[in-house]
């Protein structure tokens, strides 16, 4: 059952004044103490910085304020035909950690449960236009700290992010996507399903009004949210010009920490990640790397060796000496045919049982490596 705000009316019609931004609102609230104080304050608006006589009219002229009134009626009415909560900055429920953020939204629009965030929340990020290996990461780090009760946060575009989502939900863990068009919206249109599975065991959460546009100005605004919400940022892969580098200097601005995670020198989608390992992000070489930063786990514990116990069994002698030369960059049976001494049959025979075990992957042109 979805959850309005108390006052909620109140709200919506002061963000539904036009000219009235963030930053703003943040302002008048601190100044006046509550929307309804806003909306009644008359000439005394003036009196707070960044208030122009147009805004001072419109916050004063009834049919301007009655338009606000009417538009926020029916956003309310929506809300609960569609099962939406809403939740503001004076909310209980409201995420502490956000409240700290310089410019905290307003207003949540949550579809799934805002309670996932009582628990430790990790951001990652990166590239749209990801590698297979940029994929594989995001997924097998999202597995892992979600095994140890990290609540995922990303953005639910295609890449990095749904990836993410998807680690964190393939072990039963909880994640939140942070979007960047109304909550009603399906942005990108092929992850219906996703956002969905995310609703049901985790959030789906906008500060934007339902029916908002996907606009392009809305996505930079949205990244400081999804720092927000989380005690560090993971980047897995992402240029130097990438949106997602605009997220880590948030996370920089709010205080948290940043993780970067390697990848091929020769890659301009790992480019952004080396620039900011050069600045002083933490290397991330595996899940540990982050639990032990964070203090959730114990130097040495040896999550990664709990992983690869997690896939298949122990492996026989010729499947070791496969495995000796198999690396997570892509080979061909012929290659290994030629290092390894081994017959093409018998690698084929090979290569399948540690496919079944999860060992192995085969990619596009009868390719192979380590599934890490």
């Amino acid at each position: 059952m979805a959850e309005i705000c108390p006052l909620a009316q109140e709200w919506l019609t002061l963000g539904f004044i036009p000219g009235l931004g963030c930053a703003l609102t943040n302002k008048l609230i601190q100044y006046f103490g509550s929307p309804a104080a806003v909306l009644q304050a008359g000439d005394k608006l003036q009196q707070v910085a960044g208030v122009g006589p147009e805004l001072c009219r419109r916050l004063s002229d009834t049919s301007c304020v009655d338009a606000a009134k009417k538009r926020a009626a029916t956003e309310l009415h929506l809300l609960t035909q569609k099962n939406i909560s809403l939740f503001s900055l004076q909310c209980s429920n409201y995420p502490a950690s956000l409240r700290t953020i310089q410019e905290p939204p307003l207003l949540l629009y949550c579809k799934g449960d805002l309670s996932i965030f009582k628990a430790p929340a990790v951001a990652i990020v990166g590239s749209r236009a990801a590698t297979e290996y940029g994929k594989r990461v995001s997924q097998l780090l999202a597995c892992g700290l979600s095994d140890h009760g990290v609540t995922i946060v990303s953005g639910g575009a295609y890449g990095i992010d749904a990836a993410a989502h998807q680690g964190a939900l393939q072990v039963g863990g909880k994640t939140a996507a942070i979007l960047g068009c109304g909550i009603d919206v399906t942005y990108p249109k092929s992850h219906q399903k996703l956002f969905a599975e995310i609703a049901e065991h985790g959030a789906l959460l906008s500060e934007y009004p339902l029916a908002s546009k996907p606009e392009g100005f809305r996505f930079p605004a949205r990244n400081r949210i999804i720092s927000g919400l989380a005690i560090c940022v993971i980047i897995v892969e992402a240029t130097e010009k990438s949106g997602s580098l605009i997220t880590a200097r948030l996370a920089l601005d709010q205080g948290r920490d940043v993780f970067a995670v390697p990848g091929r020198i020769d890659s301009v989608k790992s480019s952004g990640c080396h620039r900011l390992i050069q600045q002083g992000a933490h290397l991330v070489q595996g899940v540990d790397d982050i639990l032990v930063e964070l203090q959730l786990l114990d130097a040495g514990s040896g999550f990664a060796k709990t992983t690869q116990q997690k896939k298949g069994g122990m492996e026989s002698e010729a499947e070791q000496v496969l495995m000796s030369f198999l690396d997570v960059y892509p080979v061909d049976i012929d290659t290994l045919a030629r290092v390894s001494g081994l017959t093409t049959n018998e690698i084929h025979m090979l290569l399948l049982q540690l496919e079944l075990k999860g060992l192995v992957r085969q990619l596009p042109g009868q390719q192979y490596e380590k599934n890490v």
